[in-house]
């Protein structure tokens, strides 16, 4: 029988091995929460532009770094943005969905961020430190990821990596918002375990300090979560924006905070898909990948 429900494209490869993190586990008990006001389909990302035409919007969730089907992920890129295709999150973000370059653009401009250089030039306004860490811009999953003593930084071949010093930091932190609007935090509290996170109790200099870099992407709908680290000085500093599929860790914050992120994200997609199709803008640029 036709439904007036809404028809929701829920992109996610939960076959993916990530580190730490379960991403079918995820996407399952979300895309049944989302099912109570969505007709949903789950399709891989492999497949995603040849379904998405059928569908009132697309949700892009777990679906593993792009570099590993960058193709792929371009030329769906292209037909959405070409076909006025309603995407959760818009594919014009600034973030991890175009690469890291980013990093070294905020870190020129004097924002909060661990000190980038993406050209050799630029290495000398770097600080000091006992190992450089060297990144793919299109790198995710620490995939690439290389740390050189300073007198091997000559070795660096810039073009397509970004060089940073090594911060020994007290922990790292994440931000979790929807339409640009606070969710959550989580933190690690040991360096060295990533993804055994624990709720963070975000004060007001901590949400000026994500929020900065939430409102300086474009992306004005839709997922973002504000990675950090805190140096042992007590400074925060942006790692990375993740503004294409970042992992929500929605099993570690209790049942409230979970609902709330539910509903925020309910809304958010019944207010895209009622907004009719998206202006076509014939944009061909590139994405990169996501963490």
């Amino acid at each position: 029988m036709p439904s007036d429900r809404p028809r929701l494209l829920y992109v996610t490869d939960p076959a993916y091995p990530a580190r730490g993190r379960r991403y079918g586990d995820e996407d399952l008990a979300l895309s049944a929460r989302l099912r109570e006001d969505f007709t949903v389909a789950l399709c891989h990302p492999l497949d995603a532009a040849d379904l998405m035409a059928a569908f009132d919007a697309v949700l892009i969730r777990n679906s593993g770094p792009v570099t590993h089907y960058q193709a792929a992920f371009d030329a769906f890129r292209d037909r959405a943005l070409a076909g006025g295709v309603r995407v959760q999150p818009p594919l014009t973000g600034r973030g991890d969905m175009a690469g890291k370059g980013y990093l070294a653009e905020l870190s020129a401009a004097g924002y909060p961020v661990i000190p980038t250089a993406a050209r050799r030039e630029d290495l000398a306004a770097l600080p000091a430190a006992d190992e450089y860490a060297v990144k793919p811009l299109r790198g995710a999953d620490s995939h690439g990821l290389a740390f050189l003593t300073p007198d091997r930084l000559g070795e660096v071949r810039f073009g397509d990596v970004l060089v940073q010093p090594r911060i020994r930091f007290r922990y790292e932190v994440s931000f979790y918002f929807v339409d640009r609007v606070f969710q959550y935090a989580l933190y690690a509290p040991r360096p060295e375990e990533r993804w055994r996170l624990e709720p963070y109790d975000a004060g007001p200099e901590d949400l000026r300090f994500a929020r900065r870099f939430v409102e300086w992407n474009p992306a004005d709908h839709g997922v973002q979560r504000v990675d950090a680290c805190r140096t042992a000085d007590g400074e925060l500093l942006l790692v990375e924006l993740e503004d294409l599929n970042p992992y929500l860790s929605l099993d570690l914050v209790d049942e409230d905070t979970r609902e709330r992120f539910v509903v925020a994200l309910k809304n958010s997609l019944h207010r895209l898909a009622a907004t009719g199709p998206a202006e076509p803008t014939g944009a061909v640029g590139r994405g990169g990948p996501a963490a």
